[in-house]
C-alpha cells in the first residue's frame, strides 16, 4: 500500500464563523488529494479511459485547525475489487501530530468511453498497491 501526501497552510479562505477550518473544506481536501494521487500514478491511456465517482463518504472530525496551521494530508488505497476502490485520508497537524480528520471514501471506477462502471483492472491495482 503506496501513501501519498502533502502540506498545506490553512488559509482564511478556508475558516468558518468560528475561525477554524470549516468541515466543507476538509471534505473539498479528500476529494483533492484522492485526484492529485490518481493523476500522479496513472498512465494517459488510463487517464484517457476512466474517471472516477464517489458513492459513500465517511468522515471523523476529531480536532480542529486553526489560521496558518500547518497540515499534512495523506491517503492510500486500502483495497481495489470488483468495480471500487476503499481510500482513506488522514489530516493531520503537522506540528502537533494531532489526528484532525479521519475519512473513508467508496469510488467507482466509469469508462468515460460508456460512462458505466469499469472492473478496477490489474494494471490500476498495481499502481496503488
Amino acid at each position: 500500500m503506496q501513501t501519498f501526501e502533502k502540506n498545506i497552510t490553512v488559509t482564511a479562505d478556508d475558516l468558518d464563523q468560528l475561525n477554524h477550518v470549516n468541515n466543507v473544506r476538509y471534505v473539498q481536501w479528500v476529494q483533492d488529494i484522492a485526484a492529485e494521487h490518481w493523476n500522479s500514478k496513472v498512465t494517459k491511456h488510463i487517464s484517457d479511459s476512466y474517471f472516477w465517482v464517489l458513492l459513500k463518504h465517511t468522515i471523523e472530525y476529531k480536532g480542529e485547525a486553526l489560521l496558518n496551521d500547518v497540515l499534512t494530508v495523506k491517503t492510500f488505497v486500502e483495497k481495489s475489487e470488483g468495480v471500487t476502490s476503499i481510500r482513506h485520508v488522514e489530516i493531520i497537524n503537522k506540528n502537533t501530530n494531532k489526528l484532525l480528520t479521519a475519512s473513508q471514501t467508496t469510488w467507482c471506477l466509469i469508462s468515460k468511453e460508456t460512462k458505466r462502471p469499469s472492473r478496477v483492472t490489474p494494471e490500476i491495482i498495481n499502481l496503488f498497491n
